[in-house]
């Protein structure tokens, strides 16, 4: 199935690039994500944990940046995961791109997603996927606008500034709030549809 979600930084696209590319920094941000191991400077292991209602589901897997087109602000990143309890997996290529907007960036993100075993039972609706995905972007982006807020720097002081610390970690998404989302947006969608 294939997602689109957009969010927006409060940096020029040459500056968003930088930090979005900075694996080990912006992991943190995601919901419930734990980067676990830096492969190389292009592959990454980590863990993805997401509770929904009585149902915990945690993904081990890899992410590899494929391509990387620092003219265009255009990446591409294969990521392959399982649950830890053997209920199945997923296969991504997320495609992300940078386009300037006023005051900053705006992120696009093209995800083609594959879900297997009885996970992919949880998720039958692309619009629950959507609203998940959308869920966790919006929360994603929180996060790393509040980073970028705390630690913005006059222009004067970048020759004096100090290496980037790592971000603080996203609060793991609530199961429940999660759930009442997709809840309402699965209602709204059906109404839509009678009117």
């Amino acid at each position: 199935m294939e997602l689109q979600n957009t969010f927006e930084v409060p940096l020029p696209p040459s500056e968003a690039w930088d930090v979005l590319l900075d694996i080990e920094r912006i992991a943190p941000c995601l919901p419930g994500a734990r980067l676990t191991e830096v492969v190389d400077e292009r592959t990454f292991k980590g863990e993805v944990s997401v509770r929904l209602g009585p149902v915990a589901l945690t993904f081990a897997g890899k992410a590899t940046i494929e391509e990387i087109d620092g003219v265009e602000y255009r990446a591409r990143i294969v990521a392959q995961g399982a649950d830890a309890k053997g209920r199945g997996g997923a296969d991504a290529v997320v495609e992300f791109s940078l386009e300037p907007i006023d005051g900053g960036s705006r992120v696009l993100i093209r995800t083609d997603l594959r879900l297997s075993g009885s996970i992919a039972q949880y998720g039958r609706g692309v619009g629950m996927i959507q609203d998940v995905s959308t869920q966790l972007i919006d929360e994603f982006a929180r996060s790393l606008r509040a980073h970028l807020a705390e630690t913005a720097i006059p222009a004067a002081d970048h020759a004096a500034q100090a290496p980037a610390r790592p971000l603080p970690g996203a609060k793991p998404i609530s199961g429940f709030a999660l759930m009442f989302r997709v809840l309402w947006n699965a209602i709204v969608r059906l109404f839509r549809g009678r009117s």
